[in-house]
C-alpha cells in the first residue's frame, strides 16, 4: 500500500512561486514513475509533469520552462517548482504514483496511487 501527501499549497500572486511536495510511504519502490496532475473548477485533471526511475522528466507544454519536478530519493519525497505562476495554475495538485514505467506519463489511467490534493491558488 502506497501513501501519498502532498503540502505546500498556498495562494501567491501572479508571478510568484511555489513549490509543492508530495511525501510518499508504505510500499514505496526504487523503479515506476511519478507524477504531478492537476484539476481546475469544470475541468478535467490534466498532466503536469512527470518524473521516472531513471529521472527523465515529462512536462506538459502549458508548464515547460516553468516547472521543474525533482526527488529526494533518501527522504521518499517528489517535489513541484512552480515559477512565474498565472492565473491559469490555479488548480487542486495531485501527486500519482506508479511501481512500473509507463508508457504515457501524463496519462491518468497509467497511474493506481494518488494523493488527496493541495489547492494552489494564483490571483
Amino acid at each position: 500500500h502506497v501513501q501519498l501527501v502532498e503540502s505546500g499549497g498556498g495562494s501567491v500572486q501572479a508571478g510568484g512561486s511555489l513549490r509543492l511536495s508530495c511525501a510518499a510511504s508504505g510500499d514505496t519502490y526504487s523503479s515506476g514513475c511519478m507524477g504531478w496532475f492537476r484539476q481546475a473548477p469544470g475541468k478535467e485533471r490534466e498532466g503536469v509533469g512527470s518524473l521516472d526511475s531513471d529521472g527523465s522528466t515529462t512536462y506538459a507544454d502549458s508548464v515547460k520552462a516553468r516547472f521543474t519536478i525533482s526527488k529526494d530519493n533518501a527522504r521518499n519525497i517528489l517535489y513541484l517548482q512552480m515559477n512565474s505562476l498565472k492565473p491559469e495554475d490555479t488548480a487542486m495538485y495531485y501527486c500519482a504514483a506508479e511501481p512500473s514505467p509507463v508508457p504515457q506519463p501524463l496519462a491518468l489511467h497509467e497511474y493506481r496511487h494518488w494523493g488527496r490534493g493541495t489547492q494552489v491558488t494564483v490571483s
